[in-house]
């Protein structure tokens, strides 16, 4: 639940699969404080071809503005279960956080774009200065 509307993560992944570049994609929703309900997160596997910059395109034309990944998380392979399942626990407990995350984080900035996500810009989002 995210600004007061339901999503479906397996609906956004099927849209944001088809984007150019995104070879595998995993959404799920992030705690923010002082946000009510759960941001919108994805981590990708991607190809040679992905465009971080069309990517964001293909979010903003495709999906509406509450079921639209807040952040964004680049990872060299998905982890999955012995059943072939997205594992999300660990994805969730890192969440946004550059100091627990090794990978690429990108923030959907003003609805517009994804900015790498920097310490500097996470603690403006976690300190509620920066306004989702």
């Amino acid at each position: 639940r995210w600004k007061g509307e339901n999503v479906s993560t397996n609906e956004v992944q099927e849209v944001l699969n088809r984007c150019p570049g995104v070879e595998e994609s995993n959404v799920y929703g992030v705690e923010v404080p002082g946000a009510d309900g759960r941001a919108g997160m994805v981590a990708l596997v991607v190809g040679e071809n992905f465009d971080v910059v069309e990517f964001g395109h293909h979010v903003r034309t495709s999906l509406p503005v509450y079921a639209r990944p807040v952040f964004l998380r680049v990872q060299p392979e998905m982890q999955t279960t012995g059943t072939f399942k997205h594992v999300k626990t660990e994805l969730k407990a890192a969440s946004f956080d550059p100091a627990k995350v090794d990978d690429a984080l990108y923030f959907f900035e003003n609805g517009e774009r994804y900015t790498p996500l920097t310490p500097e810009l996470y603690a403006r989002i976690t300190s509620r200065e920066l306004k989702l």
